[in-house]
């Protein structure tokens, strides 16, 4: 509310106090227009079938959890006073179903360099994610973390996923890392 005082004549500013007509009343009328619908399909997105997916950049994936308290939550994490994704190699897709789905199965690996001089690509662990229903055309983005150090250089890799319109026993969410041995 703003007040605004009108003086009536030249002379009035120099009187001690304004008259009660002097003084009006001004409200600033807002308008709030709506968020704009999310395009479909979802930009940068890849399709197969009903399902939509996405590997976010580092940049993407910031401001995702910006806006989500699990995602950040998951990102806080802490492993013996680091966070989760700066002792070990994490990877993350966004998902998105044109019908939605009861539940998703996310699988990934975890792939690195053999060694410093050897540069052959080696799988070192699966990383097997489960997740709730999502309703039809919502976007989610998923954390895939693996228990391989950072220091070693692995990346996640060749994300699959899974939509299930069927229900299931198993726990979700869920995440399960195997390593692969040798």
């Amino acid at each position: 509310m703003v007040a605004v005082l009108i003086a009536p004549n030249a002379d009035a500013a120099t009187k001690s106090a304004p008259s009660a007509h002097a003084i009006i009343s001004l409200k600033k009328k807002i308008n709030i227009s709506p968020s704009p619908s999310p395009t479909w399909p979802p930009k940068g997105f890849k399709k197969n079938g009903e399902v939509y997916a996405k590997i976010p950049t580092a940049q993407e994936l910031v401001g995702t959890a910006s806006n989500s308290k699990v995602l950040t939550r998951q990102l806080a994490q802490l492993v013996d006073g680091v966070p989760i994704c700066e002792k070990y190699s994490c990877g993350a897709v966004q998902l998105a179903s044109l019908n939605g789905c009861t539940w998703w199965d996310i699988t990934a690996k975890v792939v690195g360099q053999t060694s410093f001089d050897d540069k052959t690509i080696k799988v070192y662990g699966n990383i097997r994610t489960t997740i709730k229903e999502t309703a039809r055309r919502q976007i989610t983005t998923v954390l895939l973390i693996s228990q391989e150090p950072l220091e070693l250089h692995r990346t996640v890799a060749g994300v699959t996923a899974n939509c299930h319109h069927d229900a299931t026993t198993e726990k979700i969410p869920s995440t399960n890392y195997v390593p692969v041995s040798d």
